[in-house]
């Protein structure tokens, strides 16, 4: 009584011999034309499990191999002979309603390891990073964006000259100190922008400039804003975030490839360009703060979002500038915390 039909393969050989695997006594044989190519008692054999339409594979004791796609003729055998059923592998790939119970399941964990665990694993993995590791991101992602999308400045050099030392001024104020930053004027073709490393080290656009049309308060009050970022780690905590998410999406989809690789190189480049709403919000009143201590207009910050609503058109509640989100209610923002900031001064 034939079990199956397959291939037989001989031990240490790719030759394929036509057979049938057939049931004699307590026998598995596989012959061809009645001639036994290959016997073993079922105990001494091992039949590979079933997995979805994978051919199955048994193993005999001198080493030798039979194939065969006749998967439902071996799980009959095996349910008779063994009691045994299809593999575990196989049972779960066939579809069931309990599947969609285990799918809603999977993405309960998902979301709950996103709101609360991703965040707590990035506070501890900021406080535990070690000082190189933001310099190398910095210095990494500077030299890559150098290679690919920026260039260098064409601004005249007394107007770079004026920045750098009213910016020096600015840095003066903050944690770190003047010492903690370094300018870098760029052109390129990410218009009229200013971002900053987790090292330290901010990207003032020529296009920035250009659109600020001679107001240097302005433009310091952008890179206020920026220092503000590094003083928050808010680019390395998006970091670190961004290859949570990864990290998470290779846990319930496997091997996604170089993903967390390309994060960790290239990607700094991108999240450090944009930040979440409350990271936004905390580096604008920031801004304001360096910006009073330095003796400059403290609401500068809020004629560049007048100038993207002028020249940009962005009018919406949401910026045509990825790092610049909600323009028009930014402004009030700025100007009211200027003017609550004058208060408790005047108040002393």
């Amino acid at each position: 009584m034939g079990i199956a039909t397959g291939e037989w393969h001989p031990a240490n050989s790719s030759r394929a011999i036509p057979a049938v695997l057939r049931e004699d006594g307590i026998l598995l044989v596989a012959a061809e034309e009645e001639r036994v190519l290959a016997s073993a008692v079922p105990e001494r054999t091992e039949i590979s499990p079933r997995v979805g339409s994978i051919p199955r594979r048994v193993s005999f004791p001198d080493g030798s191999v039979f194939e065969t796609r006749d998967n439902d003729g071996i799980d009959t055998y095996l349910r008779g002979k063994r009691g045994a059923r299809s593999g575990l592998i196989h049972r779960l790939e066939q579809f069931h309603p309990r599947l969609i119970l285990m799918t809603l399941a999977v993405i309960l964990l998902a979301t709950t390891i996103y709101r609360f665990a991703v965040p707590v694993l990035v506070e501890v993995a900021v406080l535990v990073t070690p000082p190189f590791v933001p310099e190398l991101i910095g210095s990494g992602t500077l030299a890559s964006l150098d290679r690919t999308i920026l260039k260098p400045s064409e601004l005249p050099e007394g107007e770079r000259q004026a920045i750098s030392e009213g910016f020096s001024k600015l840095a003066t104020h903050s944690k770190g100190g003047q010492g903690a930053y370094d300018l870098y004027f760029r052109d390129g073709v990410i218009g009229p922008n200013a971002f900053a490393l987790p090292d330290g080290s901010l990207i003032l656009t020529d296009d920035l400039v250009k659109l600020a049309n001679g107001d240097r308060e302005m433009i310091l009050g952008v890179l206020g804003h920026e220092i503000a970022h590094v003083e928050g780690e808010h680019s390395l905590r998006q970091l670190y975030r961004a290859a949570g998410v990864a990290a998470l999406v290779m846990l319930i989809a496997g091997d996604v490839g170089s993903g967390v690789e390309d994060i960790l190189t290239q990607g700094g480049a991108l999240v450090a360009l944009s930040y979440s709403r409350a990271a936004e919000a905390e580096a604008d009143r920031r801004s304001v703060e360096l910006m009073r201590a330095a003796g400059y207009d403290p609401a500068a910050l809020a004629r560049f979002f007048v100038v993207l609503e002028d020249k940009l058109g962005d009018h919406g509640d949401a910026s045509i500038l990825s790092s610049h989100p909600g323009t028009p209610q930014r402004q009030q923002d700025i100007r009211n915390y200027a003017a609550e900031l004058e208060g408790r001064l005047q108040a002393r």
